[in-house]
């Protein structure tokens, strides 16, 4: 690494609607600092809030969800068999998560739930049959959504979102998976979702500078597939509440494929909850190819028995995701 380069931390939102990016930034660096403080570095919280030791970005996509989609969907993109195919695949995922759980094993509610969260008939070509109706599998969407939303420990976590924002936030994944959605940008060039996704995020991204890279959620699908094209050094991939190696949903979908650690990535730590419902019992560290320098998946199990444990932020206050954080900006730090 060349000396007197500054690095950068850029941080990658999961599922949700438009954010303030300047209060979701602040947010997430308090969050850390917390994390920081636990972990025995509380005397690099100050440079880090700061910005001394790094720039910090907030990689915000979330309103391109909002703004496209096709006209008249109650959700824009689930007029799509298959992204709301995907969607009730990963209402399906929140659904065995809760059913695993101590205060929902055995619920007949969540379990009829789950049932009416089935896969669809397929075709020959694997994709849902369309003598079950147009729109079928939206229907069926919506109404798995809307009662997964009234389920308490559920309800909790979502706090003020609406069933019908809850629908729309569930629908993310499958329409950044879908690759569909395009839009015209201003140099005249046609662009799926998922890419002006991933561009959102590489725009913060300097490939002369080192960077740390934390991606939540849906987040971390984002920055794999964005990482895995990009040149500059990362010296630290650390991923929170990643669905990832979710088999059917997302690892299938994934491209390149099969999937592989990031060229240019140093260290990657994926951190997860085990009471966390986005998160599948298959490990990231058993499937990931590593890249050229042996680099694969650290797994870091924690356990904060809650009910609902999937916010980025709560992941941030752990003592165990701030310290190779802080470890890796005093690295760089002493070596710029």
């Amino acid at each position: 690494m060349q000396t007197g380069i500054k690095p950068q931390v850029v941080l990658v939102h999961g599922i949700g609607g438009p954010r303030d990016v300047e209060a979701e930034r602040r947010e997430w660096k308090i969050a850390l600092a917390e994390g920081a403080r636990a972990a025995g570095h509380a005397d690099a919280i100050s440079a880090l809030t700061m910005d001394w030791t790094a720039d910090t970005a907030f990689a915000h996509y979330a309103d391109l969800f909002a703004r496209e989609g096709a006209q008249g969907a109650a959700v824009p993109g689930l007029d799509d068999e298959e992204a709301a195919e995907i969607t009730l695949a990963v209402a399906a995922e929140i659904i065995r998560a809760l059913l695993a759980s101590p205060e929902y094993a055995g619920d007949e509610q969540l379990g009829r739930l789950l049932v009416q969260a089935r896969p669809a008939p397929v075709n020959a070509e694997g994709r849902p049959r369309q003598d079950q109706g147009v729109g079928a599998s939206a229907r069926r969407a919506s109404a798995v959504c809307t009662k997964l939303a009234r389920v308490p420990g559920v309800q909790k976590g979502l706090r003020r979102v609406s069933a019908a924002q809850w629908l729309g936030i569930l629908s993310q994944p499958g329409r950044y998976l879908r690759r569909k959605e395009f839009a015209t940008l201003p140099d005249g060039r046609s662009a799926a979702l998922d890419e002006r996704i991933r561009a959102r995020v590489l725009q913060h991204l300097d490939p002369g500078r080192p960077a740390i890279v934390i991606a939540h959620s849906l987040g971390s699908v984002v920055a794999l597939e964005a990482l895995a094209g990009y040149e500059g050094p990362v010296a630290l991939f650390l991923t929170v509440g990643s669905p990832i190696a979710m088999n059917a949903l997302v690892w299938q979908r994934l491209r390149p494929s099969p999937p592989a650690v990031p060229r240019t990535v140093e260290r990657w730590v994926d951190f997860w909850d085990g009471d966390d419902p986005v998160v599948p019992l298959r490990r990231l560290t058993d499937l990931m190819t590593p890249n050229a320098a042996g680099v694969r998946p650290e797994p870091v199990p924690l356990d904060s028995r809650r009910l609902w444990t999937h916010p980025a932020t709560d992941y941030l206050r752990r003592r165990e995701v701030a310290a190779p954080v802080m470890e890796t900006l005093a690295r760089l730090s002493a070596a710029s």
